[in-house]
């Protein structure tokens, strides 16, 4: 951005306050963000580069929690940021309904990371975490309407925020109700794939973030690439000012922030005429998936679950610990040779 850019969104910024900047001069800002997202994503990267931290990423294990800290501007106390990390990709989605509560339901959002390098389990996995996700903020938000109705119409109205009334969008879509980043990860990989092939999925990616209105970011481990990742997620987590960049050119990566696409850019459903015709839908995104998985067959929910038994993980290993589960592992046996012995001997003959 050039520095008139820079000014002018200062200007905007100050006689249009975001939603969070209602924060009082000596307040702390705080805000929670829950990323979620393929297994062996790059999740853990992506937080570690949010906070500028040199540690090499650890695969997660169920539901991992950090923060980081910054200041606005010197001699300010330090914001603070709830970083939420949802690991074994869906198979412990239900675990979302520990860190989003009715307390922060408003000062909440949602990082999805989606692996480009599997387009087969992508929109199983954006589907299954997504919807889950949803109905819990959904349940919040009812319960929120009998407790504190004003809060509730504010969020309800905040989904609402990137588009305008007028928007020729505004009755396709369906936002997200709480913000919503979906990030494609491993776009070295995927960059290599066949020039159709990135079309699709960006297209369909595009049309996805769009419905919801989310924003919508490509990266991988280049530092340009996780730059702008982060750019989209320090908004979120400390109200950094929103970039006012596009790219939208299928041959790079995608970089389009909330409200800044449209359905005419974006186009129809890549599939031809007649397909189109045949295909059942009730909703644009049903229309959508039924593209995308013509040309990328998605894996069953139960082909994603993550079945390995963290116990057996070496990388958690504790010697007292171990030691005393293998006691009672064999207690447990010794449990179930004894009921079983003791069931065949019982007499079952009737008088």
């Amino acid at each position: 951005d050039t520095l008139w850019d820079l000014a002018i969104a200062e200007v905007e910024k100050r006689e249009n306050p975001d939603d969070g900047d209602d924060v009082k001069p000596g307040e702390v800002w705080e805000k929670s963000i829950l990323f979620m997202g393929n297994k062996n994503g790059g999740k853990t990267t992506i937080i570690l580069r949010c906070l500028e931290r040199e540690e090499s990423p650890k695969p997660t294990l169920a539901l991992e929690y950090t923060f980081g800290r910054r200041a606005r501007r010197h001699n300010t106390p330090k914001d603070v940021a709830h970083f939420w990390e949802l690991g074994g990709g869906t198979s412990l989605v239900e675990l979302i309904r520990i860190p989003i509560t009715s307390h922060n339901i408003r000062s909440f959002a949602v990082v999805l990371v989606l692996d480009l390098s599997k387009p087969n389990e992508l929109w199983t996995t954006m589907e299954s975490l997504l919807q889950v996700t949803r109905s819990h903020v959904n349940k919040i938000l009812t319960k929120l309407e009998k407790t504190n109705p004003e809060v509730a119409a504010e969020i309800k109205q905040r989904m609402w925020n990137h588009l305008q009334k007028d928007h020729p969008d505004y009755v396709l879509v369906d936002p997200f109700p709480i913000p919503l980043v979906i990030i494609g990860s491993k776009y070295d990989i995927f960059h290599e794939f066949d020039s159709e092939i990135r079309k699709i999925i960006s297209k369909t990616l595009r049309f996805v973030s769009h419905y919801y209105g989310a924003s919508l970011v490509f990266t991988s481990k280049s530092e340009a690439l996780l730059l702008k990742a982060r750019a989209l997620i320090n908004h979120l987590a400390f109200g950094y000012d929103k970039s006012k960049s596009v790219s939208l050119d299928p041959s790079k990566p995608l970089f389009i922030p909330a409200g800044l696409d449209s359905m005419s850019q974006i186009g129809p459903p890549p599939a031809s005429d007649s397909d189109l015709g045949k295909m059942c839908a009730n909703t644009p995104l049903e229309l959508w998936k039924k593209v995308f998985e013509k040309t990328f067959p998605a894996k069953s929910f139960f082909d994603l679950q993550d079945t390995k038994d963290p116990a057996q993980d070496s990388q958690y290993a504790e010697y007292e610990v171990d030691v005393m589960r293998a006691q009672k592992n064999q207690e447990l046996e010794q449990y179930k040779r004894n009921a079983s012995k003791s069931w065949k001997e019982m007499d079952f003959d009737s008088d």
